[in-house]
């Protein structure tokens, strides 16, 4: 990254953007799962394609790069990221994450590391102060969204950051939302970034992948180890994709974000809304903070309708926006949190939190944005109890 100025040239030029035995301007797909050896101990570089291959080390060097990190690394899924991030941690040792989380962030804290007297605690991380009060001497780390998944409540990452190292905590950062082309965690504070990569960084709904991103030689080494020793690595076809997705990342952003300003101001003014979370828009609570550390507020909005307009008929009457888990494509999608991205969080804790039956979750694509918004109009219109 240091050798361009701007995020946009390294997108298509950061990391190993060449092959140099060949000069093929896209690096290949080295699809095999082991490496001719010249005699003992003399390898060429690469052994085994769970430890190394040369397609994933493109894509590793790549998301290091957009992040100013050390080292990046590969899975197969966000979650896998996630996992081996959380693998740093030991029995006896507590985590803090935000408020409101993806779903499966908290089924793997609740449900997983759980068996292995690995604890977890909701914090307020929107305000620093009352987040210190919350540590306690067996937290290690907090796990942070900004904006978080699916309220969009927005943390001060410098600010927790500075409080979490003043008691030695590490770090994490789930960019997902954001991107680095929008937001840089690690210039903020954070020591490890993860990414569900299958989101905006694929772009394309055509590929499941997890990145992660650390700040320092020695957390490299650790992720390193436990990557190769867990296994769940990202494979190079996958890897292939992952990097030309990346390439188009800056200008499907540009109209990602183009499409949900519009969107949110229609969903301000319509008067079948009752709620919209978007910190994009000024109203929001989160917008100053948003945009001292982001470039804009993203393209995700979820949003709540009055209580006269049914949403099963909302999403059944769609036609052009799909009702589906996921987003970040190029496609428009729409989800149900409380039934399908957030229900493995038990109900008591989304009410608490403010994860409502009634809230919407919109990705918004690069379709036409009149065409999006037509289409939301109509699904709104015929949902309406009359």
């Amino acid at each position: 990254m240091s050798n361009y100025k701007n995020t946009e040239t390294a997108l298509i030029h950061g990391g190993i953007s060449i092959d140099e035995r060949t000069g093929a301007v896209n690096v290949p797909i080295y699809q095999t799962s082991t490496y001719k050896q010249d005699g003992l101990g003399k390898m060429r570089g690469y052994e085994y394609s769970r430890t190394g291959n040369p397609t994933r080390e493109a894509l590793e060097a790549l998301i290091r790069d957009l992040e100013g990190g050390y080292a990046g690394f590969a899975f197969g899924s966000g979650m896998a990221a996630l996992t081996a991030v959380l693998s740093l941690l030991h029995s006896g040792d507590r985590v803090l994450i935000s408020s409101n989380v993806y779903g499966g962030t908290f089924r793997l804290l609740s449900k997983v590391f759980d068996h292995f007297g690995f604890t977890y605690t909701i914090a307020d991380t929107e305000h620093p102060d009352v987040y210190e009060s919350q540590i306690t001497a067996d937290v290690k780390a907090v796990i942070i969204e900004s904006p978080a998944n699916p309220l969009m409540t927005v943390t001060n990452i410098k600010a927790v950051a500075e409080v979490s190292h003043r008691h030695g905590l590490l770090v994490i950062v789930d960019n997902t939302f954001m991107t680095p082309y929008l937001q840089k965690p690690l210039e903020l504070g954070a020591d490890i970034v993860v990414h569900s990569a299958t989101k905006y960084l694929g772009g394309h709904s055509d590929v499941v992948s997890g990145l992660a991103v650390v700040n320092s030689k020695e957390l490299a080494e650790k992720i390193a180890f436990i990557q190769n020793s867990t296994g769940g690595v990202l494979g190079p076809f996958d890897s292939f994709l992952l990097i030309r997705g990346i390439k188009t990342l800056a200008v499907r952003m540009d109209r990602h974000v183009e499409n949900a300003k519009t969107v949110a101001n229609f969903f301000s003014k319509h008067k079948a809304v009752k709620n919209i979370y978007y910190p994009g828009l000024k109203s929001d609570k989160g917008y100053e903070t948003n945009q001292k550390q982001a470039k804009n507020g993203g393209a995700m909005i979820s949003f709540e309708l009055h209580e006269n307009y049914d949403i099963n008929t909302f999403f059944e009457s769609l036609e052009l926006v799909s009702l589906a888990e996921s987003l970040g494509g190029v496609e428009s999608l729409v989800c149900h949190p409380a039934t399908m991205t957030h229900a493995s969080i038990p109900a008591d804790i989304r009410k608490k939190v403010g994860i409502t039956d009634g809230l919407i979750r919109l990705s918004v694509g690069i379709e036409n944005v009149e065409d999006i918004i037509a289409d939301i109009e109509q699904a709104i219109a015929k949902s309406e109890r009359k």
